[in-house]
């Protein structure tokens, strides 16, 4: 590894900001991005089902989905222990309608990258300010059992380093969460009671390990599942555990904060709203997301309903670029969409005939993607070959969606769509 952790990641956030895209080019609209219609039902843009059905084990089946923070390309995680990347050929048709007509029947078009790991996929995450018009940038860093957090090239496919953590027996242990810290300067990383930092530019075994136990046994126990920082700039992070509790931190010298308790199952997602005051969390086999005030934890604000009651698979959820929406999918195929500022839910749709395990919106565009599946257990008098056979094309697949937008004469008429989360704030106040 001397090369690769020489090479190292000369990853410097002010640097890679400069190359961010510019929208000055988007005049169609008073504000970008766009403000996305959910009152009308999505179009299906692009499919993927034959891709994670080559895979030698035909049980194999999608754990989700991240679009890059560029919004080039969105990475998938699949039960074969591998990550999928595909990248979007033209952003000028990503709203086409009638661009997956043959979706059905065939991949929309071919993984760019597909890299697989030693053991099964943990977490994954990008590098915050990946970008595609920088190759330097362009990483994402995985964590497997067994196995050190390694950071990938897309632009080669190549590992770029490899952070490692060790126990008290001197052998590698492995995250069971990791994130990227908003500068993109550190990886932090959930073990079992602890959270360890990385410094991304020193690869190897360096790093900060902090107890989420305090003392006198208060704080967090349980083993780190989730990891998510505040976007406002606050220094704040909150940590899920299986053990059924969220804790927000400071970032700078990882001081507990607060603890919060009412998950029904260990939690598998953390996320912040937009402007850092509110928090998301949802569990495993926990019906509800929760929504938390972070500057006034004593009760839930509200619960958002999802079909999850009946699988042990982490169900992921987002919100949109203006952070007013909130999508989530659920055992029963279908993605909920949900208004923050109220709590209410909005529309729905079928993205899958299983269980949607992946969604997330596009950074910018009027798009999602989402991700399905579940495993699958084979009679005694049916063989794996039969089991892939009997799959249909809206099982264990990857999809990217096509919303709807206002036009500028509607969205200059509805200015609190810029808003989040703004009633919520003026009833709290």
């Amino acid at each position: 590894m001397g090369e690769q952790e020489q090479e190292s990641v000369e990853l410097e956030a002010g640097e890679v900001m400069e190359e961010q895209p510019t929208t000055d080019d988007q005049s169609d609209y008073s504000s970008w991005p766009p403000a996305i219609r959910f009152d009308i039902p999505p179009h299906k843009t692009y499919h993927f089902s034959r891709h994670f059905r080559a895979s030698s084990n035909p049980n194999n089946f999608l754990k989700g989905v991240k679009w890059s923070p560029d919004g080039s390309c969105f990475l998938t995680s699949s039960d074969d222990n591998t990550l999928s990347l595909f990248t979007l050929p033209d952003y000028d048709n990503c709203t086409d309608e009638n661009s997956c007509s043959s979706a059905a029947i065939e991949d929309s078009f071919p993984a760019s990258l597909a890299l697989t790991e030693g053991e099964a996929i943990y977490d994954y995450c990008w590098y915050p300010y990946m970008s595609a018009s920088d190759p330097v940038s362009c990483v994402f860093a995985t964590t497997t059992r067994d196995h050190p957090i390694h950071l990938w090239d897309t632009s080669t496919g190549q590992l770029r380093c490899t952070y490692r953590a060790y126990d008290a027996m001197d052998e590698i242990t492995a995250a069971f969460s990791i994130g990227f810290n908003p500068t993109g300067t550190k990886i932090f990383a959930g073990y079992n009671k602890s959270i360890r930092i990385f410094d991304i530019h020193r690869p190897g075994r360096d790093f900060q390990q902090h107890s989420t136990i305090q003392g006198n046994k208060e704080g967090q126990s349980g083993i780190i599942s989730s990891i998510a920082f505040s976007p406002s700039h606050t220094g704040m992070l909150a940590t899920g555990s299986y053990s059924q509790t969220t804790a927000i931190h400071r970032e700078d010298n990882m001081e507990l904060l607060y603890v919060l308790h009412g998950q029904e199952g260990g939690v598998t997602h953390v996320q912040f709203s937009k402007d850092g005051n509110y928090l998301y969390t949802g569990g495993r086999k926990d019906p509800y997301i929760l929504c938390w005030d972070i500057r006034n934890t004593v009760e839930i604000v509200y619960k958002l309903y999802r079909s999850t009651e009946s699988t042990n698979q982490r169900i992921q959820f987002d919100t949109e670029p203006y952070g007013r929406y909130l999508g989530t999918g659920g055992q029963d195929g279908l993605v909920h969409m949900y208004d923050l500022q109220t709590g209410q839910w909005v529309s729905s749709f079928q993205a899958a005939s299983d269980t949607v395990s992946g969604f997330s919106f596009h950074p910018f565009l009027p798009m999602a993607a989402t991700s399905s599946g579940h495993r699958r257990f084979v009679g005694l008098d049916e063989s794996d070959e039969e089991l892939s056979l009997t799959l249909r094309d809206d099982e264990n697949c990857a999809s990217v969606w096509g919303f709807s937008v206002y036009s500028a004469e509607d969205y200059a008429a509805n200015t609190s769509l810029g808003d989040s989360n703004g009633q919520l704030d003026q009833e709290n106040s």
